[in-house]
């Protein structure tokens, strides 16, 4: 633990006592918080879809999904979840809410060990369709337009209770009608690339709706797999603290000058 905790100070961004970026495996910086340490977690891991040579499309030189970080096989990439959903559950206070993002070929993963192995209480799944979503790149499917958001509450499934979940919020986010579990969103816009693009970067918008709905003023969320920021960001535009996790410098580095110019800075 002590190691740790040197790394940690060694590696840590602060915008102040609020507002955190640590550079390293999420599963190394985890265990030096102690038990119940953050209020929420929202997070985008790896969905394992990349290639090593990437995907071509069928009528374009463009090739796409082959980032490293995101390469496993399938029994590795399952233990890999499981521990850092393990350690999330440790950190996240009893009846927190933890929401994950995942896409057709992770999300059912993230799901079994959730509920099965974890026995988490699963409230929903959430869908972000993407408007205006790329085409299909293989041209033997249908064009994906989704991605998946599970929401799960930090306690055992029987005993799960009190969870925060901000309602009168997200009907007035709604023009007074019940916010359904479908964000109609378009992909991130170019104005939230401005300082370095992240090939899974989320749009605002979705972590806008989270937020809102999941957590309170003045509560710390975790996003073990933060990227260039984006939980962040959105955390401090509306008075939440942030601690972000990534091992990529460079992403680091962008979630930064996002940040910054969050503050005015």
């Amino acid at each position: 633990m002590e190691t740790v905790v040197k790394i940690i100070r060694k590696n840590v961004w602060k915008m102040n006592e609020r507002y955190q970026i640590i550079t390293g495996d999420c599963l190394d910086i985890l265990p030096s918080y102690s038990d119940g340490y953050f209020d929420c977690c929202i997070t985008d891991p790896p969905f394992n879809i990349s290639k090593k040579k990437g995907l071509g499309w069928a009528f374009s030189s463009h090739v796409t999904i082959q980032e490293q970080w995101d390469i496993f096989t399938k029994d590795d990439y399952f233990q890999f979840s499981f521990d850092w959903l393990r350690e999330v559950c440790r950190v996240v206070k009893i009846n927190g809410n933890i929401f994950v993002f995942g896409s057709f070929h992770s999300i059912f993963t993230i799901g079994f060990i959730l509920q099965h192995l974890l026995d988490r209480k699963i409230i929903s799944q959430l869908v972000w369709y993407k408007v205006n979503a790329q085409p299909n790149i293989t041209c033997r499917m249908f064009t994906e337009s989704t991605e998946f958001i599970i929401w799960a509450v930090n306690n055992e499934s029987h005993k799960a209770k009190n969870w925060t979940f901000n309602y009168d919020v997200m009907k007035q986010m709604n023009d007074g009608k019940q916010m359904r579990n479908v964000f109609q969103i378009p992909v991130t816009p170019k104005s939230e690339r401005i300082y370095g693009k992240h090939p899974a970067q989320k749009p605002e918008a979705i972590f806008q709706r989270l937020i809102l709905a999941g957590t309170n003023e003045g509560d710390t969320i975790i996003d073990p797999f933060s990227g260039t920021g984006t939980a962040g960001v959105v955390a401090k535009r509306f008075n939440r603290n942030c601690v972000m996790i990534d091992n990529n410098e460079n992403y680091n580095s962008i979630a930064k000058k996002r940040l910054l110019h969050e503050m005015g800075l």
